[in-house]
Order: C-alpha cells, then sequence, then structure tokens
C-alpha cells in the first residue's frame, strides 16, 4: 500500500470518529478545524486553508483558490456541511489535484446521518503500487 492511501485510511478513520462524536449540523469551519487537529495529534504534518495559485495566458493570479485541507503535501481534503453533494463540490476538488498535480483527494461532507455516505475519492490518474 502507497503513502497516499495509508493517508486515506487514517483520514476516514479520524473522519468517522469526528462524526460520531460531533455529529452532524456543524460549520464546515468546525469539522476542519476539529480534523486537522485530530490528524496532527497523529503525527501527520497537517496544513489549513492552504492558497492556490493559478497561472492562466502568462499571469500568476494568487490565492485563486484555497485547499481546507492539506496532509503530508500530498492529501487534498474538502470539508462540506451540506445537505446534498453537488457536482460542483467534486469538480473543485479534481481542480485542485490537477493544478498541485497530486493523485488523489478526499470530498468529506459531514451533514449525513452517517460519515460514510458523505465520503467520496476524487483521482487525478492515482495507481497505487
Amino acid at each position: 500500500m502507497d503513502r497516499v492511501d495509508q493517508l486515506t485510511r487514517i483520514v476516514i478513520d479520524e473522519a468517522i470518529a469526528i462524526h460520531r462524536e460531533l455529529g452532524p449540523g456543524l460549520f464546515e469551519s468546525v469539522y476542519e478545524a476539529v480534523l486537522a487537529g485530530r490528524l496532527e495529534k497523529r503525527g501527520l504534518r497537517v496544513a489549513r486553508q492552504v492558497v492556490v495559485p493559478v497561472t492562466f495566458d502568462g499571469q500568476t493570479f494568487d490565492a485563486a483558490f484555497k485547499i481546507d485541507i492539506l496532509v503530508e503535501d500530498c492529501l487534498i481534503l474538502e470539508i462540506k456541511a451540506v445537505d446534498q453533494g453537488a457536482r460542483a463540490h467534486a469538480k473543485q476538488v479534481l481542480t485542485y489535484l490537477r493544478l498541485l498535480k497530486q493523485p488523489l483527494g478526499l470530498l468529506l461532507n459531514f451533514s449525513g446521518e452517517t460519515m460514510k455516505e458523505g465520503i467520496r475519492r476524487i483521482v487525478n490518474g492515482h495507481r497505487p503500487l
């Protein structure tokens, strides 16, 4: 199993534990802060609200996007707390993956009755070894 798959398992375990304890109904920022704290407690390097610049037509636009959580510089997490996940949310994660040339991201929606229904794995050419 490669590193990004190991990180994915850790993140999913923590997201499920947080959802079981806190339940749905909180703001995305709360879930983001708690998840980041739990991942750091497990010894992982975590960055929140990571700026993603976009280069277009020879110009670079800083802070065009912000990633909710970047784990170990290789796993992108987008945190949501919405009743229904929109297709745009998955496209958003895929855009981040492409811009940062990363293989895998997770879209985590904490608003469902169970966390399992709120986990979506987004792949950008990821191939486990």
